[in-house]
């Protein structure tokens, strides 16, 4: 782990096999850590808060934005190691390192850019004004997932320091490879020590530790709808500030004018990019009946084209490669939603089989055109390479098919149509709304969800917000 600078074993030196999903062998081991650890980073992290809240916002700038360009400078090996833990293709994993350096540059430049307020104030007590100042929050804890843990770290790290507030980070236990390398980054550009930590281990054994301490102010939590209302049950007694960015089964609406080959090609990339383990994809495709036929042919034909294995060797042209599902009890839960979904009026049109292979979590894309609306595939969050698509008619009903669901993260629609479009952003229920283009949480809009895909808003100058207290200041005696 990385704790004050150093890198320490865990107090009870357990330690936690990271295996390849693809091959199922074990890459390396870490610390498995205990309450006893995290007791020991939130202390550092807040012995080290008063000097890095007090250093110059430009100084702070300045370590973000060597940090951004060494994550760029050793993008191939930090690539190499996402894939080896986590399973997406090289190319894949190449693309969420850029993502990263590109999150942590924004923020680096946004940090000097923040402006304050001022007010005149009635002159009942003698002449005042009144200022609106932002103080750092304090410790924060991040807590990443599996899936992209590089993006998600730089979505909660990058502003928080900015903000000059300290870190205490928490990969997730199958994938803190990538983690603990680019947070020695962070350290080679200068960031003192103690002002971003790494624990590693299992939630269930660290989380509510970390979660629930005393001395950490702020949480942004990324996973599953589940642990994220048990994250807010632990934090809510101690008003800590709160991020939940959680599940989705984001709709998009292909309407009858859409660009149907473009509208294809971001279908496929929304759902089944990082072999669909995103809670920020396309998850059901309401098409319209005057194009449907044509959509479902490109998308089968499209689809099939992806072939599962290992995400270190690349596919022959024209095939793509498509990484593993990043556990076998994952891959269970898919196969399952998938034999539902037939069993319940869909028609499996293509994938769903499991390959020859006898090593390595893999399952062959699929495509399920009408399963049943109270089918696991429509009501649970599929969080894999699956896609159920269906047939509409009425737009009306495009719409309250795509609000029947508890998520509300993403929803897109495609259609030239500024009276749909219109339609579509304000009665969507959803934190964001893309139209004719691909689901891809930009660093400068602010990104999250409503109902159960959680609550709070990263990335954009938002986030900065989300990492500052504001503090009104009352000036008198001005007379």
């Amino acid at each position: 782990m990385l704790i004050g600078g150093d890198r320490r074993r865990a107090a009870g030196n357990i330690e936690i096999e990271v295996v390849n999903p693809a091959t199922e062998q074990v890459v390396d081991t870490v610390p498995g850590a205990s309450p006893e650890d995290v007791e020991l980073a939130v202390e550092t992290a807040k012995r080290a808060l008063r000097d890095w809240s007090a250093t110059d916002v430009e100084k702070r700038a300045a370590v973000l934005s060597r940090a951004a360009s060494l994550i760029g400078e050793h993008a191939p090996e930090l690539a190499a190691i996402l894939t080896s833990e986590q399973g997406k293709p090289i190319a894949e994993a190449r693309g969420e390192v850029t993502h990263l350096a590109h999150g942590v540059h924004y923020y680096a430049e946004a940090a000097t850019k923040v402006r304050g307020s001022y007010q005149d104030l009635p002159s009942a007590f003698g002449p005042a004004y009144g200022m609106v100042i932002r103080r750092p929050i304090g410790v924060c804890a991040a807590i990443m997932p599996y899936n992209f843990p590089l993006t998600l770290f730089g979505t909660k790290v990058a502003p928080a320091l900015a903000a000059g507030n300290t870190v205490v980070a928490k990969p997730a236990a199958t994938t803190p490879l990538s983690t603990l390398a680019v947070a020695a980054l962070f350290a080679e550009a200068g960031l003192p020590d103690g002002v971003l930590n790494v624990v590693t281990g299992l939630g269930s054994t660290i989380g509510d530790a970390l979660v629930g301490h005393p001395d950490v102010r702020r949480v942004a939590f990324t996973g599953s709808t589940a642990v994220g209302r048990h994250v807010a049950e632990i934090a809510a007694p101690q008003m800590k500030r709160l991020t939940l960015e959680l599940g989705g089964s984001d709709p998009v609406i292909v309407c009858e004018d859409a660009d149907v080959d473009a509208a294809v090609k971001a279908v496929i990339i929304g759902r089944y990019w990082n072999a669909g383990q995103a809670c920020l994809g396309c998850k059901r495709v309401f098409v319209h009946d005057s194009v449907f036929d044509d959509f479902v042919g490109r998308l089968v034909e499209r689809v099939k084209r992806y072939e599962p294995g290992d995400g270190r060797v690349k596919a022959e042209k024209p095939r793509l490669r498509m990484g593993p599902i990043h556990t076998r009890a994952a891959r269970g839960q898919l196969l399952e939603q998938i034999e539902d979904g037939v069993a319940k009026g869909g028609e499996l049109l293509c994938g769903g089989g499991t390959g020859a292979s006898g090593s390595g979590w893999f399952l062959e894309p699929a495509v399920v055109a009408e399963p049943g609306a109270d089918s696991r595939l429509v009501t649970e969050e599929v969080f894999g390479p699956v896609l159920p698509v269906f047939r509409y008619t009425d737009f009306d009903d495009a719409i309250t098919r795509a609000n029947d669901t508890s998520y509300g993260l993403g929803s897109s629609i495609w259609t030239r149509d500024v009276r749909k479009i219109h339609r579509a952003a304000q009665e969507i229920e959803s934190g964001m709304t893309w139209v004719n283009q691909i689901h891809y949480g930009y660093d400068e809009l602010p990104f999250g969800g409503i109902k159960d895909s959680g609550f709070g808003k990263e990335h954009g100058l938002e986030a900065l917000d989300g990492y500052v207290e504001l503090k009104s200041v009352v000036v008198g005696g001005l007379a």
